[in-house]
């Protein structure tokens, strides 16, 4: 979340922040955090005077029993003072959660230069990696692909689960697993601990790490218990830090983790009725960074080049996108996508979605850095990023190592995962 210092000192640019991001109905919210803080601030100043009576009235209570005097009304003075602090205390406690409410309800402040737009048509083209893939024949989609060879079960998911679910088999389900761990082992390669989180989060936790509007949208609540399934490892992953403060010399901490991510995805994308690009369940390789301020835009080159070479390896086109301030997120602060070619639909889809949540999320979650011997603290970045989603690895690989007779040819940095198999074919 934003601090209120951030509100104190640059209301303009908070203000400017949400007209470019489209968000005017959000200023209101703005202007009522000003006067509540205002509010605050005199109630902060009034109780401090209110001690400072019932202090100097204790004093005096003291001094006229010791003087063998009647204290009755500086006792009366002094119960009265007590009342008047306690509620005053109570009603600054109640507008301070307020302010906390109100402040999780404005997105992160963007950078200067992100791009001014509407929606994900408006986002640049920052670079292109690869040609684009064509093909002599006519062009099969990962769907047919799958299902001709019998190893990817749309119809019998939707009878055991419903729409949105998918039975991988045989080679394609291993190819999946190929997927993980080449992700996995070149993440490790590159420093970064490995993690398996839980796949459950609280809800405390989560809204430090996700928006109110992408909680009910996205998330898959528990019933019955205070939790939630994972949309990403991410969450848990931040999550691990939550309340504590970490010691200068361990920064910057670098993870990577694997894990089933489970997504509702109500909104404007929805759900594929059938295919594997957006479902409700699937697995991802993801990779972040908590780390001093001065040093997020240094990972977050970092990142982006992690998830550029594993695609690089895996010879697959692709382009990196600018989001927009029409499309960004409410916790970012930057953001891009890395987008794979599909030869079928001739066109980019999104693979990997890289941010800097700046102090944003550290803020929510009340994660600080100790500097060593000044006794000072301070709120660090943190960054996330797609390595690999392996749904959608699948489908670019399907689409752009497919063949004339409908198998596959394993890209090789695959095949040492594969068992030594070097095409998916139909079994007989």
């Amino acid at each position: 979340m934003l601090s209120i210092q951030r509100i104190r000192e640059q209301p303009d640019v908070i203000k400017a922040d949400l007209e470019k991001r489209g968000l005017k109905e959000k200023i209101l919210l703005l202007i009522q955090l000003q006067k509540k803080d205002e509010q605050w601030k005199k109630m902060h100043y009034d109780l401090d005077l209110l001690k400072k009576e019932k202090n100097l009235t204790s004093q005096e209570i003291g001094k006229l029993k010791k003087a063998g005097k009647d204290a009755k009304a500086a006792v009366s003075k002094g119960q009265e003072l007590g009342k008047k602090v306690e509620m005053l205390t109570l009603k600054k406690e109640k507008l301070y959660e307020e302010i906390l409410t109100g402040l999780a309800q404005l997105p992160n402040v963007m950078h200067p230069d992100v791009p001014k737009g509407k929606n994900d048509k408006d986002n640049p083209t920052i670079k292109e990696w690869g040609k684009q893939t064509t093909f002599s024949f006519d062009v099969k989609n990962h769907i047919e692909l799958g299902e001709a060879l019998g190893m990817l079960d749309f119809d019998t998911s939707a009878e055991t689960t419903g729409t949105g679910f998918y039975f991988l088999k045989g080679d394609l389900a291993l190819l999946n697993q190929a997927i993980i761990h080449f992700a996995i082992g070149e993440m490790v390669k590159r420093g970064y601990q490995y993690i398996e989180p839980p796949l459950m989060i609280k809800e405390s936790v989560l809204k430090g790490v996700y928006s109110k509007e992408d909680i009910s949208h996205m998330s898959y609540k528990i019933e019955g218990e205070d939790l939630f399934l994972i949309a990403t490892s991410e969450h848990p992953l931040i999550g691990m830090f939550v309340g504590k403060t970490i010691n200068p010399s361990e920064l910057p901490l670098k993870i990577t983790g694997y894990s089933m991510c489970f997504r509702k995805e109500i909104g404007s994308h929805g759900i594929d009725e059938k295919g594997l690009f957006r479902t409700h369940q699937f697995n991802k390789v993801e990779q972040i960074i908590v780390c001093k301020p001065e040093e997020s835009y240094a990972f977050y080159d970092e990142l982006l080049e992690n998830s550029e070479k594993l695609f690089q390896a895996l010879k697959i086109p692709y382009r990196v996108v600018d989001i927009c301030s029409g499309d960004m997120g409410h916790i970012k602060h930057r953001s891009c996508d890395l987008e794979v070619w599909m030869p079928h639909q001739k066109e980019y889809r999104e693979a990997c979605s890289l941010t800097n949540c700046t102090d944003y999320q550290a803020r929510a979650l009340n994660i600080k850095v100790g500097i060593t011997g000044s006794g000072e603290k301070i709120v660090p970045h943190t960054l996330n990023n797609t390595a690999i989603a392996t749904s959608r690895a699948l489908v670019a690989i399907m689409e752009n190592f497919q063949n004339k007779d409908g198998s596959i040819t394993i890209p090789s940095v695959l095949v040492p995962y594969m068992y030594g198999i070097k095409k998916i074919e139909k079994k007989n």
